[in-house]
């Protein structure tokens, strides 16, 4: 049995196909398991070992942290090197019109996936996409109608060898306790204001006497830059964007002793491999992308436009995010730091 998993882009949504994979493996523990992934977001699950192997789709580059290492492929030379392959089953987890197409055209002859995008006319069995559920859940849908048991939904991942030492040797430069931000995100309409994060860095470097570490692409270093040349602080923090890739920065993650950050793919990242989240919370659908873990602080508003899905520009210039308050984020630094001392 030769099985293709397809989720190419995003971080996120990557990390949260793990229970997926898992329960398919349980399933078919002597399946070629293959899976369709972007090349940056598909390196945060590379060591994972319920897949044989990753094809890395590189086609659009559309996004801004999307940046592959060889040259851009047409949509058609992949349905050349999927047919080549000769697939028996694919589970289409991507929700695009193109990744259903795809894998029609690629010749597979079972094509399991939502029926979105009005694109259920290329799937043999249509699962019903829920827009509220949890998106590690909704994967697990697409099992389940293929009639696939769940024996579990825990997230986990793993960490290259090679990245953890050399994320060892980096925080072990001094004894103070590291905590991770990420003040940034893919769209702009999910980011908490910089200024604030501005102020939890001066709280956490000068009133805690925490080693701040500033995680990203090498774009977004000069905005964490900012943040440290601009503010007076005690304890320099470490502004690691570019510095490390998404293996290390996932490696770095563990080590930490929690983050602190907007709404994005490093808060699963962090869950991913146990550590805890202050995750801050706007527009987008809350129970279905919230950072799992039991001890997570997750602080969101309560308005009556929320989830808008950033649908359309805010007409209340982002409220749901400005409602949280600084005073919310520093309870949560409190707690967490509390519970590391006893």
């Amino acid at each position: 049995m030769k099985i293709l998993v397809v989720r190419y882009r995003f971080i996120g949504d990557m990390i949260l196909t793990v229970p997926f994979l898992r329960n398919l493996r349980y399933h078919y523990p002597e399946a070629q398991i293959d899976m369709l992934v972007s090349p940056n977001s598909g390196e945060v699950i590379e060591e994972c070992p319920y897949v044989n192997n990753f094809i890395y789709f590189d086609t659009t580059r559309k996004h801004k942290y999307e940046n592959g290492k060889d040259k851009k492929k047409s949509f058609w030379q992949y349905v050349k090197l999927l047919r080549k392959e000769k697939y028996d089953k694919a589970y289409v987890l991507k929700r695009s019109l193109s990744s259903a197409f795809l894998c029609y055209l690629a010749g597979i002859k079972e094509r399991i996936g939502f029926d979105t995008e009005n694109r259920g006319f290329l799937l043999t069995k249509k699962v019903q996409y829920d827009r509220v559920k949890h998106e590690s859940l909704c994967f697990l849908d697409v099992l389940k109608a293929d009639g696939i048991e769940i024996k579990d939904t825990y997230l986990e991942n793993w960490i290259n060898k090679d990245s953890e030492e050399k994320v060892i040797k980096i925080i072990s430069s001094n004894k103070l306790p590291k905590v991770a931000i990420n003040a940034l995100a893919t769209n702009e309409g999910k980011m908490w204001d910089i200024e604030n994060f501005k102020k939890i860095t001066q709280y956490l470097s000068n009133e805690k006497e925490v080693q701040v570490i500033f995680i990203g692409a090498a774009i977004d270093k000069h905005i964490y830059d900012n943040i440290k040349y601009d503010s007076e602080l005690k304890i320099k923090p470490w502004n690691l964007c570019g510095e490390l890739s998404i293996k290390d920065s996932l490696a770095l993650l563990k080590h930490v002793k929690f983050i602190i950050g907007n709404d994005s793919g490093n808060l699963h990242m962090a869950s991913s491999v146990g550590t805890k989240v202050i995750g801050i919370y706007g527009p987008m659908p809350f129970e279905k992308w919230k950072a799992l873990g039991e001890e997570n602080i997750l602080l969101k508003s309560d308005l009556p436009c929320m989830p808008c899905g950033l649908k359309k520009k805010c007409p209340r210039n982002k409220e749901c995010l400005n409602r949280i308050t600084v005073d919310e984020v520093k309870q949560g630094i409190d707690k967490f730091l509390l519970l590391l001392k006893n």
